[in-house]
């Protein structure tokens, strides 16, 4: 069946086919009765405009993309995103736009970008100074950033990781641990902690400060730091590791809720008990945190509250509201039954 056009719709409804664009493009400029005239022959026609001409006519496409370092496979096995984009979606819902996933493209994001028809992005996690960002600017596409170091001109939607981050491992050195595995993300530095940025830099500010009131620093022979994929399976490994190490530590503290399930799922698997033989800890507070046995101690943060943060201000950004503001949301330590004292 042949596509209905606007020339059909202008000759049924008696007008141009200038004013049937503007009857869907730019209604204010026709009469109120004649736009609802002419939409009233498109419905009954059965049409409705192309969206690739209608946002070339527009030059807008009414997506928000969310620019991602992961594919999508791995981003949605963790529950951390699915908050994440629950919240993205709910503010596009009301406002009245798509939501786009934009992972990397044969590992790269600037393809992504290249791909992406959208009217502007939320970032998620990248550095300040990364080449994609840069590239945003230099074309002058609204972004807005997530969990990356703030730009001065740039809006952005953080959490308070620094004082979570201590808090946690506050908890687990008030539990008399000294030997401790810190398990950072995969960040392409080896786990050289001092070249960390953004989110994992903060997290680690915190969790020095913890251990400098017990004398330690990150360095100490005691402290292990690893970075592992942010995945259940990175998890694993990672408790593979360390349970190949000398002296074992007592308490792996995780930079996210997935990470420290993954290392939990393993020790019992190892037929390690946990807390008493070994403590855990994520960051997070996802919903099988506190159904897993045992529950799991973390960090709370607001997932959805940030999706639904960031994608509101992208939408105030494309409606050209002038713009700069920098949001932290706070965090909570949730303690639950995966922290006990080392074992004797």
């Amino acid at each position: 069946m042949a596509r209905v056009t606007i020339k059909e719709i202008a000759e049924r409804a008696g007008v141009s086919k200038t004013a049937v664009s503007f009857a869907f493009n730019d209604p204010s400029r026709l009469s109120k009765a004649t736009a609802e005239r002419i939409l009233q022959v498109a419905r009954e026609l059965g049409y409705a405009p192309h969206p690739i001409a209608r946002s070339l006519s527009t030059r807008r496409t009414g997506v928000i993309g969310v620019l991602v370092p992961q594919d999508v496979a791995t981003m949605l096995e963790n529950p951390f995103f699915i908050h994440f984009l629950q919240g993205v979606g709910q503010a596009c819902l009301e406002e009245g736009f798509f939501v786009l996933l934009a992972p990397p493209i044969q590992g790269s994001l600037r393809k992504a970008v290249d791909r992406a028809a959208v009217d502007g992005f939320v970032v998620m996690g990248l550095d300040a100074h990364d080449p994609v960002v840069e590239l945003l600017r230099r074309r002058d596409t609204p972004f807005v950033t997530v969990d990356s170091e703030p730009l001065p001109d740039v809006p952005s939607v953080n959490v308070d990781d620094r004082s979570g981050a201590q808090a946690v491992m506050q908890h687990v050195l008030g539990h008399g641990h000294r030997r401790i595995a810190i398990l950072g993300f995969e960040s392409g530095e080896n786990g050289v902690w001092q070249r960390w940025k953004s989110t994992m830099k903060w997290r680690m500010e915190g969790y020095a400060e913890a251990l400098a009131t017990v004398g330690l620093t990150p360095d100490h022979p005691d402290i292990c730091i690893l970075e592992c994929e942010n995945t259940l399976d990175g998890g694993r490994r990672a408790f593979q590791r360390l349970w190949q190490h000398s002296p074992r530590p007592t308490a792996v503290v995780a930079m996210s809720d997935i990470i420290a399930l993954g290392v939990l799922k393993a020790a019992q698997e190892h037929g390690v008990e946990v807390p008493s033989r070994l403590s855990i800890v994520g960051y997070d507070d996802v919903p099988e945190a506190q159904i897993a046995t045992p529950p799991l101690t973390t960090v709370y943060q607001p997932s959805r509250g940030k999706g639904e943060q960031a994608a509101e201000l992208l939408i105030r950004l494309l409606g050209e509201e002038p713009l700069l503001e920098h949001v932290v949301l706070p965090t909570q330590l949730v303690m639950r039954a995966s922290v006990g004292p080392p074992p004797a």
